[in-house]
Parts: structure tokens; sequence; C-alpha cells
């Protein structure tokens, strides 16, 4: 068996002497400079080996997750287009609703204003009604008026007596008599029933009713009126209500429920008409 070789290095002929040379004091500055660039080139080179690797297992990444990545961003799309669709409707919506409230306000303000001028004609028109009845009632109470004091000289040249007179005082004992429709004595009256009872005390036969005897004796004008004559409200042939005259601008009759038998002034609810039977 042969002994391995060793192998003789040649050596310089200088090696074995020392140099003379003095080592350079090496400053603080110096060594963290030269730190500073090893950790400089370390680190570039670590990052270096880092991308590198980074950039290796990319494909491999890539392949692997862009999948997944595109459904969830395909996912947040869909439903951010339909929060947006969502929200589009709901202003629409309201837009809607906004257009509507203000259409009906409009409306609402329009026949305020109309339903307001209506009524300012109404009253305008209640208020001229009102001016005409005030009016007319005047006229006619100056008519009574007249009417009463021609009445009243005819009755000073004319005093009732004979049959006017049984008739009047007939008339006079009722008063304070209550009116019940349709009654004819002898403590309730109505209108016609009363009347008719007075003028049978002198024998006159009279109708029933009111309507009757507006047209039972000789039309008189109110202007002309004696002690006795019938008075009647309404026309001739449809009065509604009928009394007698007692002189003085004044009448006696069963009036309503809540006078009874009563006597008034012509001046307070003129009569339309009057009849003579005596």
């Amino acid at each position: 068996m042969e002994e391995p070789l060793i192998p003789v290095v040649p050596m310089s002929h200088t090696a074995h002497i020392r140099s003379h040379r003095k080592p350079r004091p090496r400053s603080s500055s110096a060594l963290a400079m030269r730190a500073g660039v090893a950790g400089g080139v370390l680190g570039t080179l670590a990052v270096a080996g880092a991308a590198g690797t980074a950039n290796a297992a990319e494909p491999v990444t890539q392949t692997i997750e862009l999948p997944t990545l595109t459904a969830d961003m395909t996912a947040q799309v869909a439903e951010s287009a339909e929060v947006t669709q969502q929200a589009a409707a709901d202003y629409q919506l309201r837009a809607e609703r906004d257009a509507a409230a203000a259409k009906a306000a409009k409306q609402a303000k329009a026949d305020l204003a109309d339903a307001k001028k209506k009524a300012e004609a109404k009253e305008k028109a209640e208020a001229a009604r009102k001016d005409a009845a005030e009016r007319a009632t005047r006229s006619a109470g100056r008519t009574t008026l007249t009417t009463a004091s021609t009445a009243a000289s005819n009755d000073a040249v004319a005093p009732a007596s004979g049959s006017v007179a049984t008739v009047i005082s007939f008339l006079r004992a009722q008063v304070g008599d209550a009116y019940v429709m349709g009654a004819t004595g002898p403590d309730a009256w109505d209108c016609s029933g009363l009347v008719q009872a007075a003028f049978k005390q002198v024998g006159v036969d009279l109708p029933r009713i009111s309507q009757d005897q507006s047209v039972a004796g000789t039309q008189v004008s109110l202007s002309n009126l004696q002690v006795g004559d019938i008075l009647y409200w309404g026309g001739a042939g449809s009065a509604y209500h009928t009394g007698v005259y007692i002189g003085g601008g004044q009448y006696l009759d069963a009036a309503n429920p809540s006078k009874g038998v009563v006597i008034q002034d012509l001046s307070g609810y003129p009569a339309d008409g009057a009849v003579r039977v005596l």
C-alpha cells in the first residue's frame, strides 16, 4: 500500500520577512462607512434574493388565487350595482312622492281659494237678500201704518156694533187659550177654527179651513179695513192663516203653539188680504 502524498507549497523568498510598515490607524468613521457599505450590500442582496424568490413563486400564486379574487370582485361589483339601483329606485320614488305632494298642496290651495271666493259671493248675496228684505219690511211697515191710520179713522166713524160687536166680544173672551192644530174649542183653537166659531155666534156659517175663508166674503183693500173683517195671509183661495181685524191697527188670532190666542199689531205681521162678511 502506498502512502499518501503531501503537497508541497512553494514559499516566497520574502515570506519569512516581517513587514516593517506600520499599520495605519483606522478611524471609527471609516469603519462605520465600511460597515454601512457592507450592510447595504448585504441588504441589497437580501432584497434581491427575496425578490427573486417572490418572482419565482409569483406565477404559482397568480395561477391559484386569480380566479378566487375575480369571483369576489364580481360579487362585490354585482352587490354594489344592486345597491346603486335600489338607491336610484328609492330616489325616484321619493321624487314622485314629493311631486305628488306638491301637486296636491297646489290643488288644495286652489280649492281653498275657490271655496273662499264662493263663500264671499254667498255672503254678499245673503247680505243683499237681507238688505232687500229689510227694505221690503220697512216699506210694508209704512204701508201698514198708513192702513192702520185709515182703519182707525174708519173705526172712529163706524164703531163696532150689533153683530160685529158680538163677534169681537167672543174673540176677546178666548184670549189666552191654547193653539192646537185642528182644534175648534172651547179651550183650544187653531186659526180658522177660532174665526169660524166667532162668526157662528151671529149666524154666519163660514168654511172650516183658512183657504176657503179667504174667499168666503167680499174682498176689501187693506187700506179700507173695518172692524170684523177677516184677514188672511197668503193668496186668496190658498191662504195659510186667518184672523179678525179688531180696529186700531190690531187683529186677534190663534197665532201658533207658542203664543196661543193673542191680539197683535198689523205692523208686526202685515196681512196679504181681507174679506168682509158682515
